[in-house]
């Protein structure tokens, strides 16, 4: 699915595509954008370069999701699903740069799935705010497209410091502070 919208309309970093009406497009669509250009900005990347699908869904769609592809039946927060395998092969290895598309013929980076469910309870739960959590799943997911991941413990310690440094630069504590779960 292409991210590039309509002759005369700026071309967004993130193709929002809500399922769930709770989602509130604007507002998701802003913080997607936002979450994924300072994340790729950070790692030196172009966003024009590049696109992503966001998948704004409940915990029914997620859990046949995490069914499907994780062998889960449970609803989850986040899934993602990269393009491209960019993993570092050496553990704690910073993961293969993608190769940029153009503004015109940008690059997916993959999928993303969030379940308006699971985010709100979480936030609720670990007392976070609803908007700074989802931009903190929002950067998590983002960095898995990018090759990023918490299955071994330095790719974990490597993954998480990136979080922390990408989420102070657009305003948001650190996640993890206080014992707080790392999203899947």
């Amino acid at each position: 699915m292409s991210a590039t919208r309509n002759k005369g309309r700026k071309r967004v970093l993130v193709d929002v595509v809500i399922e769930d009406p709770r989602w509130q497009q604007d507002r998701l669509q802003a913080l997607a954008d936002a979450a994924a250009d300072a994340t790729l900005h950070h790692l030196g990347h172009d966003p024009a370069g590049f696109e992503v699908v966001l998948l704004a869904c409940d915990d029914t769609r997620i859990a046949a999701l995490n069914a499907g592809f994780r062998d889960k039946s449970q609803p989850t927060n986040v899934l993602s699903w990269p393009e491209w395998d960019l993993s570092a092969e050496v553990e704690g290895d910073v993961p293969h740069p993608p190769e940029a598309g153009s503004h015109d013929d940008p690059e997916p980076l993959g999928n993303i799935a969030l379940s308006y469910d699971t985010c709100v309870r979480e936030a609720v739960e670990q007392g976070k705010d609803f908007d700074n959590h989802l931009r903190h799943l929002i950067v998590h997911s983002v960095l898995h497209l990018l090759g990023y991941d918490h299955i071994r413990d330095k790719d974990a310690a490597l993954m998480e410091e990136t979080e922390v440094l990408i989420l102070a630069q657009i305003g948001v504590s650190d996640p993890y502070e206080a014992g707080a779960e790392m999203p899947l």
